[in-house]
């Protein structure tokens, strides 16, 4: 083997499901021993190759995707094999490094269980709604990570970030460079015409800054913005439950002068923070499932539908109701929070 087929081996993923060998003769004699794919030959050697995508195995293979998928990561950026869309969002960044890091959290410590995948397009724009909750919102992040993994076309979900978040120093940066953007009606057109999965979570910081004692029960879902950019994109609503957010931290104060002070929307105790000083921030392990609904087609109502307050009102409540539906029935059918 010569020394750039040596190297490129290096930063080759290994997919155990498949244990063929490439066979293909190399120029300085013998043959190639990567793992072959679907094709019968390794990436290298395959002139039609699949794109690579990291997706969870579990045990050591998912060690050596995340190594494999860090190392290509590198590669490319050093080489400057890469794109970052109009918006900001780095896919190769998204997919190989910040989400493998979440991927213990999805399998193995939430434990999410997804129902109703089926009910998101394999292909074309789609506006999910979904409920807030949780303090800080791991539920958008095991959203999307759900969405990557378990959907059958491995989607990228766009979500519409408030202002706040997308100003704070890093956390801005890494929210934008992962697909989230400004929760803007153009921007969120645009996206949905461009064929993106994009993601809002209307009751915004009322819902994730909301107390224990009101858990699963909606606020309310801001003005009926999302509807409004269905309706001018003509894409489907698909409704979204997430049951076990709001048990992952149970807010039961907030000190607003606090909040005030740091210019935020609100600064939660929690039955961990500040009792337990660092270790209060983890999260505790509920058990987590998250479902999707029948998407609610548009396309039915007038082009000039969006300019109609007490229509977009009436949508908006139809979903709100829809989502709530869907919480009381999974959480009469949940068993236990932590088991």
């Amino acid at each position: 083997m010569s020394d750039r087929d040596r190297d490129l081996a290096e930063v080759i993923a290994i997919d155990r499901s498949v244990r063929r060998r490439c066979e293909e003769p190399l120029a300085g004699g013998g043959t190639c021993r990567n793992w072959a794919g679907p094709s019968g030959r390794c990436r290298i050697h395959d002139p039609n190759p699949a794109p690579p995508r990291d997706t969870p195995g579990g045990g050591d293979d998912d060690v050596e995707r995340f190594v494999a998928g860090v190392l290509r990561f590198l590669r490319r950026r050093i080489t400057g094999d890469y794109d970052i869309d109009v918006f900001g969002f780095d896919q190769q960044l998204t997919e190989q490094v910040i989400l493998p890091l979440a991927r213990p959290l999805y399998r193995s410590y939430f434990r999410v269980r997804t129902v109703g995948l089926e009910h998101v397009p394999e292909e074309g724009g789609a506006l999910l709604v979904a409920n807030h909750a949780g303090a800080l919102p791991f539920d958008a992040i095991m959203t999307k990570v759900a969405l990557l993994d378990d959907h059958p076309a491995h989607r990228n979900l766009r979500e519409l970030a408030a202002d706040l978040a997308l100003r704070l120093p890093v956390i801005g940066e890494l929210a934008r460079k992962t697909g989230n953007t400004l929760a803007h009606d153009d921007d969120a057109v645009r996206l949905l015409e461009d064929g993106e999965l994009v993601g809002v979570w209307p009751e915004g910081y009322k819902g994730i800054g909301k107390p224990f004692s009101e858990r699963y029960k909606l606020a309310r879902f801001g003005r009926g913005g999302y509807v409004r950019v269905a309706l001018w994109a003509r894409r489907p609503i698909i409704p979204v439950a997430i049951i076990g957010s709001e048990e992952t931290y149970p807010i039961i104060g907030n000190v607003r002068w606090l909040a005030r002070l740091l210019n935020l929307p609100y600064f939660p105790i929690t039955v961990q923070f500040p009792w337990l000083g660092p270790l209060g921030l983890l999260p505790l392990p509920s058990r987590w499932l998250i479902e999707f609904g029948e998407p609610i087609d548009v396309t039915g109502y007038p082009q000039d539908a969006a300019d109609d307050p007490m229509l977009v009102l009436e949508l908006s409540d139809r979903v709100r109701d829809t989502v709530q539906h869907m919480l009381y029935r999974n959480l009469m059918g949940r068993r236990s929070v932590f088991v």
